[in-house]
């Protein structure tokens, strides 16, 4: 089975979550991406945010939140999407950019707007007790 190995940024504010929306998708997005040859979970999310938000992480705040797998959005069937999960601070102002056509702060009410392996996510957060 493919597997699609991903890190993803998980930043909560007031009870949502951070989210990006890419040109020409229509699904949300937590910020993140996949891993280059070489790298560690920490590299690949502080490249990755640095790149979609201009943003930087502040590595040694990074807590791993969980690893989930789901069926990637918009791949053949069978295709996994495999995503480790942190929370970090950040220095910066968030702004899109690269491929990131929006950001916006997501509630678990807009959980049928992300892809299948957010929606993994924003279940653990809302039953933890994070997300509102």
């Amino acid at each position: 089975m493919p597997e699609i190995d991903k890190v993803a940024w998980i930043r909560i504010e007031d009870g949502c979550v951070l989210s990006t929306r890419s040109r020409g998708k229509d699904v949300w997005y937590l910020p993140g991406g996949k891993r280059e040859a070489g790298e560690t979970d920490l590299d690949t999310l502080g490249r990755e945010i640095a790149e979609e938000l201009g943003v930087v992480v502040v590595r040694e705040s990074a807590v791993h939140v969980g690893t989930f797998s789901a069926q990637a959005h918009g791949h053949a069937a069978g295709t996994v999407v495999r995503m480790a999960c942190y929370a970090a601070d950040y220095r910066g102002e968030l702004r899109p950019e690269s491929e990131i056509e929006e950001l916006a702060w997501l509630g678990y009410a807009d959980r049928h707007r992300v892809s299948p392996v957010d929606q993994l996510i924003f279940d653990r957060l809302r039953a933890e007790g994070t997300l509102r």
